[in-house]
């Protein structure tokens, strides 16, 4: 047996559609500017000058958020992108990278540096925290990534990273 469809097209001149769109929210305001520090091609090393890795930043989606593309020395890549939720107040990334691993982390501006942290469980119920802050420096920034696992009253650096921007 056949199915007939009929299909209605009901046409509207184009202004009856667009004064009936509300105005499309815009990332114009001064919070969407926050981060935009960490925005270019860098050079990551440690502080012995050995290079970590390679990290790229750009500003994507109209200056609504930024896109983190990393290549660690060792072979290893991510992504993560990054963006001011407005309902919230607060920034938010999404870490995600070839190794399954995935961070999601929360926070803002704290005395010029962006600090994004968390509080996970891990399977066996201990709870973790971790702070990623990312401090702008005179010829560039340092990224320092910790966690806790008493309560935040010990932390453990997990990486430290010197940026550097990169001459090509």
């Amino acid at each position: 047996m056949r199915s007939l469809a009929l299909v209605v097209v009901l046409l509207l001149p184009t202004h009856a559609l667009t004064a009936q769109q509300p105005e499309r929210p815009r990332c114009d305001t001064p919070e969407y500017r926050q981060f935009d520090f960490w925005v270019g091609d860098w050079v990551v090393t440690a502080e012995d000058g050995r290079v970590l890795g390679r990290n790229v930043i750009t500003s994507v989606l109209d200056g609504c958020a930024l896109l983190e593309s990393w290549t660690g020395a060792a072979g290893g890549t991510g992504h993560s992108l990054n963006a001011w939720d407005r309902t919230t107040g607060k920034w938010r990334q999404l870490w995600i990278d070839n190794s399954g691993g995935r961070l999601e982390l929360a926070g803002g501006l704290d005395e010029g540096a962006m600090v994004l942290s968390n509080e996970t469980k891990r399977p066996d119920g201990q709870t973790v925290h971790q702070r990623v802050a990312f401090e702008p420096q005179k010829e560039g920034l340092r990224q320092i990534w910790s966690r806790s696992l008493d309560g935040g009253r010990t932390w453990q650096v997990l990486f430290d990273g010197i940026y550097r921007r990169e001459r090509r």
